[in-house]
């Protein structure tokens, strides 16, 4: 399965952005697609997962202002990101894998990354 992200940039404080990542190679047999996302010094963070039943889950730090959704015909995953706050800055990283995940190592399917950063 090959992912590929899209969609990060800049923005200011309390602005959205619209990350997309695209699946293509096998996909069909992916059951859970997630967004994490990595700043400089820190470790991987989760942000959301979309499973194939249609059941989503989301971080602390994301809920309430992050929307995960998934097009399983388009084999795509976007995440709506608003109220964007300094802290959200990071690579954003789409992940796959073939079972209902629940912790990173169980992700074997990851893309390349996009850089989202928030500044004034």
């Amino acid at each position: 399965v090959q992912l590929q992200a899209s969609g990060g940039g800049l923005v200011q404080p309390g602005g959205s952005l619209r990350l997309s990542c695209a699946a293509s190679g096998g996909s069909g047999s992916v059951t859970s697609m997630a967004w994490f996302r990595q700043a400089p010094g820190k470790d991987r963070q989760f942000v959301a997962v979309y499973r194939s039943m249609g059941s989503v889950i989301y971080s602390d730090s994301a809920k309430g202002r992050f929307t995960i959704s998934r097009d399983n015909a388009a084999n795509t995953l976007d995440l709506q990101m608003n109220s964007l706050k300094p802290e959200d800055t990071a690579v954003y990283l789409c992940a796959a894998s073939p079972i209902a995940a629940a912790t990173i190592d169980s992700y074997p399917y990851w893309g390349q990354g996009t850089q989202v950063t928030v500044s004034s």
